[in-house]
């Protein structure tokens, strides 16, 4: 009687292990599903922290928002920069850097932040004789701003943005190529109301 309850016990026990197994696995898994989930958007933040951003000079006339989002893929070089501190922005240019994309102009209404675009080719020099040979990066459309961001609406917030006063827009007023700090990015593209992307309006005060 004594090995009968004793095995009774120990099947008993073995029984409630299991079921205590089978009820903790799923928790355990879910709990691993989670912390897999929050490592992963951890990464993505991170990605974009190390993420530059810049602002790109373009005459219309001679390459405008249209001419970019209509190119194959909206990827076009941009190439023809002579000033050597812009040519050592674009080589500091890494893909996936978003820029904003400005329509330069003799007047003063066509100076406006219209766009965005992304780097999709880092830096390289193409062959002798083509517009690449003296160096250029790819660029890639992402969106239309909802609204343009003047040059004269820029300069007014240079009391209310932190950093505003000293941005190279302002500073440096014939640099075609600069990089843009984080908070004057995230305000340009909230006075631009985000930008329109295959139909839809992204707030790139995320990224």
């Amino acid at each position: 009687m004594a090995r009968k309850a004793a095995t009774t016990v120990t099947a008993a026990s073995k029984k409630a292990a299991t079921a205590a197994s089978k009820k903790a696995g799923p928790t355990v898994t879910a709990a691993r599903k989670k912390a897999a989930t929050a490592a992963s958007k951890k990464a993505a933040r991170t990605a974009t922290a190390a993420s530059k951003y810049w602002l790109l000079k373009t005459e219309p006339g001679e390459w405008s928002w249209s001419d970019q989002a209509s190119a194959p893929g909206g990827v076009g070089p941009w190439d023809g920069v002579r000033n050597h501190q812009a040519m050592n922005n674009l080589r500091a240019m890494r893909c996936g850097d978003r820029c904003l994309f400005y329509h330069s102009g003799a007047g003063a209404a066509s100076r406006r932040v219209v766009g965005v675009v992304e780097v999709a080719r880092e830096w390289y020099e193409g062959e002798e004789g083509e517009a690449t040979a003296g160096g250029a990066v790819d660029v890639r459309a992402v969106g239309e701003s909802q609204r343009p961001v003047g040059l004269g609406e820029i300069k007014k917030a240079t009391g209310e943005v932190e950093g505003m006063k000293d941005f190279a827009l302002i500073r440096q007023a014939r640099l075609p190529v600069m990089p843009v700090p984080v908070k004057i990015w995230d305000w340009i593209c909230e006075m631009g109301g985000g930008f329109v992307q295959d139909g839809e309006v992204e707030d790139e005060t995320e990224g």
